[in-house]
């Protein structure tokens, strides 16, 4: 039984219709290095919205149609094994975007995002933010450049805490003359 409420139930707290500041795309990691001159384009774009506790934002399967970045709050990314087996695939913490599906061709979720406690979120539709930068390609190079860092980082992590954990199975251990 699923224990979280998806943002479609009633009681959702949204402020919508709140664009975003240029102070806060600056805190998002993955517009750092752009100009005010580019965060202002991006400013449309991002509306902030609250979520509360549990609120579900995203499931695996739904059509990836925004891109998110977290102000404040906790995120997880999860992915359900089994009926009775919910695993962690990553935290998000302020500054840091997550949805990147939307950003892709034929865009579909592949986990569960959920609050772990209000969450303020910029989220900007992803359409809109793929022409934009198609439209500036310096943007649109800048923020993919951050992008793969981002990803590059996140996959280090990932591959570190596989390996650790294999290591750790006593089978494998035993196999590895551990």
């Amino acid at each position: 039984m699923n224990c979280y409420k998806t943002i479609k139930d009633a009681g959702t707290e949204r402020r919508n219709g709140y664009l975003a500041s240029i102070e806060q795309l600056k805190r998002i990691r993955l517009f750092e290095d752009l100009t005010d001159g580019m965060l202002e384009q991006l400013l449309p774009l991002a509306q902030e919205q609250s979520f509360a506790e549990r609120k579900i934002i995203f499931e695996p399967g739904s059509e990836a149609t925004h891109f998110y970045s977290l102000t404040t709050g906790k995120v997880l990314l999860q992915a359900e094994l089994a009926s009775a087996l919910i695993i962690s695939l990553g935290a998000i913490k302020p500054g840091y975007s997550f949805g990147w599906s939307a950003l892709l061709p034929g865009p579909a979720h592949t986990s569960l995002a959920v609050c772990m406690e209000p969450c303020e979120i910029l989220v900007m539709p992803g359409d809109e933010f793929k022409a934009l930068l198609d439209q500036d390609h310096t943007m649109g190079f800048l923020v993919m450049q951050k992008t793969a860092t981002i990803l590059e980082n996140r996959l280090e992590r990932r591959s570190a805490q596989f390996v650790k954990v294999i290591t750790k199975h006593p089978d494998i251990a035993t196999l590895l003359g551990l």
